[in-house]
């Protein structure tokens, strides 16, 4: 939202893929936002009327959801909140990646948060991918960051062992963080629906720079617990107002 009454506590409608749909919804209220988690596309434009921001995630993409996608990201683009898009996996299948740039054209993201692999399956450029893991490549963050938001005329996180944030002419990095934390599903899909909400606040750069410092602090406290007790440390970490909560 780009006017000054910020919601005191953000309504996030999440079309999310159903592997991570209570993590992320939990994670949600962690930080004081209140989630939506519904992807039937008969009601997701009135979901959207309650919104204040929209997280739209291609984890587990099918045609019944890319529908409930386009929909939803319409009617957020005429309400004009926040839309953020995690393209999960671009690279994986030509599926995968027609569907992110049907969700991309619908929705005209103000923020798209996804991996090195996924950047560049959007951008064209080789890589190998590796499922819906980063996979190798020779394009490093920092370009791959800012010739993404030129493409899209958006704003752009490339989440790895450094953060690229990036409209296309900036470039912010963030380092927090622990490489433990990919080794929990849906560590990603949690910060584009947290980040979704960070930007009620306001869609600069920095607000979402101190997003991410904020999340990989939470992540580097989380992973103390070992990986069995990350996921719930997580979110104990993200109720603290020092680290996350908004």
């Amino acid at each position: 939202m780009n006017d000054n009454k910020q919601p005191t506590t953000p309504i996030v409608h999440c079309i999310t893929n159903y592997v991570v749909a209570n993590f992320v919804a939990n994670g949600l209220v962690a930080i004081g936002a209140s989630p939506i988690m519904g992807d039937e596309e008969r009601e997701v434009e009135d979901l959207v009327q309650l919104a204040d921001a929209l997280s739209l995630n291609l984890g587990t993409v099918s045609e019944r959801t890319v529908r409930s996608m386009k929909l939803a990201g319409e009617a957020a683009v005429k309400k004009g909140i926040p839309r953020v898009l995690d393209p999960v996996g671009a690279g994986a299948s030509a599926y995968r990646l027609e569907a992110a740039n049907t969700v991309i054209a619908s929705a005209r993201p103000t923020l798209i948060r996804c991996n090195a692999g996924e950047a560049a399956a959007l951008l064209g450029v080789e890589w190998k991918a590796r499922g819906v893991d980063a996979g190798t490549g020779e394009t490093d963050g920092f370009t791959l960051a800012k010739a993404l938001a030129s493409k899209y005329a958006t704003t752009v996180v490339i989440s790895g062992a450094v953060d690229y944030i990036s409209d296309g002419k900036t470039i912010l990095t963030n380092l927090t963080g622990h490489p433990d934390m990919t080794r929990v599903v849906g560590t990603g899909c949690l910060l584009s629906s947290l980040l979704a909400a960070w930007l009620t606040k306001d869609t600069s750069l920095e607000t979402i720079q101190d997003g991410m410092f904020r999340y990989g602090r939470a992540g580097e406290r989380a992973v103390q617990s070992g990986i069995g007790g990350f996921s719930n440390a997580l979110l104990e970490a993200l109720t603290d107002e020092e680290v996350y909560t908004l």
